[in-house]
């Protein structure tokens, strides 16, 4: 820009860049850029205005992150398993792009459900048009609905059912207490499911966090369907309601994580979707500075949240990100971003990006 002739325009550039300082995204050469596949290559050349450019800006955050050191949680809510995230997310996890997961209860079984129960779900593209007896032949066909997707409850809930009383039970018998992830994993690596298989194993997000044993964290666990079977076993008397560890055994894992995983560059944080999934983990850094005291610990040192929830009416998952910066969550200088898009379309074409697919 010639400064001279538009001064007051280079004036104003000037102000944008310290401004915008914080939230600067190199973006790579063109050589960089043919190394990429055509989904990345793709991105490059069309994602260029609005919520598009907010996609890959978000995405060179991610990618700047990991090349500085950093490590990265990312937060599933919603029905993101069942939309299959995992066929991008599994390969997110193989190659140490993500460090922790905090995810629903719902997300955490249904995965696995559609790891071996693939060819039973029943697709319906016309939801909007169900009436109210549509969905009771629906259930009494023993389909549970998510959208445009019915979950088949005996070749997925009931399958899954059988195989995880054993493990409980074993637990249970001998004294022995775990989180709801690693019961989970317990079963997905002694290969007792492996007889069931409906879809490519490289594709089941689950399978590749067991076989790394990546750290999950899963709260409010109870209200997923897995959830509520262990507690209609706790009620008739068969197990013990502490062979579960509980949120609070979530929170002090995590904090104890955290302290050792955030030297250095630090951990950002990808939020795809709101509710518990990314609230929860999200307070470890107030809960470590305010109530242990602990005025050394650092910020989450990136964000970004995927969500089409508006800013209204105490809205959580629709907040923006500076609201964090008032409840000890995020600092001033934090790089945040967010894309106000289908979690179902941005998440897998960020991961692309950053899979260099």
């Amino acid at each position: 820009m010639n400064a001279k002739k538009y001064p007051f325009f280079a004036k104003r550039y000037i102000h944008q860049i310290v401004n915008d300082k914080h939230n600067v995204v190199v973006s790579p050469n063109p050589m960089s850029i043919m190394n990429r596949g055509p989904i990345s290559q793709f991105i490059e050349s069309n994602f260029l205005h609005f919520n598009a450019a907010a996609l890959i800006d978000a995405a060179k955050g991610y990618e700047q992150h990991l090349a500085e050191g950093g490590k990265m949680m990312i937060t599933l809510a919603g029905a993101m398993s069942t939309a299959e995230l995992g066929k991008t997310l599994a390969e997110m996890i193989r190659q140490d792009k993500v460090h922790i997961i905090s995810c629903t209860g719902a997300n955490l079984e249904e995965d696995i459900m559609n790891l071996v129960a693939h060819s039973h779900y029943k697709r319906v593209p016309h939801y909007r048009d169900l009436s109210p007896q549509d969905e009771w032949d629906l259930l009494e066909n023993h389909f549970n609905r998510v959208t445009d997707t019915c979950i088949p409850e005996e070749e997925a809930f009931r399958r899954l059912q059988q195989h995880l009383h054993r493990v409980w039970h074993d637990a249970d018998s001998q004294g022995k207490r775990y989180f709801p992830h690693e019961f989970m994993y317990q079963m997905l690596l002694s290969g007792e499911l492996e007889q069931y298989y409906e879809i490519d194993p490289k594709h089941s997000w689950m399978l590749a966090a067991a076989e790394k044993n990546l750290p999950i964290i899963v709260p409010g666990w109870e209200d997923s369907t897995m959830g509520n079977i262990f507690a209609s076993y706790c009620i008739k008397g068969e197990f013990k309601s502490t062979t579960m560890k509980s949120g609070i055994d979530y929170m002090m894992w995590l904090s104890d994580w955290y302290i050792q995983n955030s030297t250095g560059k630090g951990i950002g944080f990808f939020q795809i979707g709101g509710g518990i999934a990314g609230d929860f983990p999200i307070c470890v850094v107030p809960m470590l500075y305010q109530d242990m005291e602990m005025q050394d610990i650092p910020f989450w040192s990136y964000f970004c949240q995927i969500s089409d929830s508006t800013t209204s009416y105490g809205s959580y998952s629709g907040a923006v990100p500076n609201e964090k910066i008032t409840w000890g969550k995020l600092n001033i200088d934090t790089p945040k971003f967010i894309v106000e898009s289908d979690a179902t379309i941005v998440a897998p074409l960020i991961f692309a990006w950053l899979l260099k697919l």
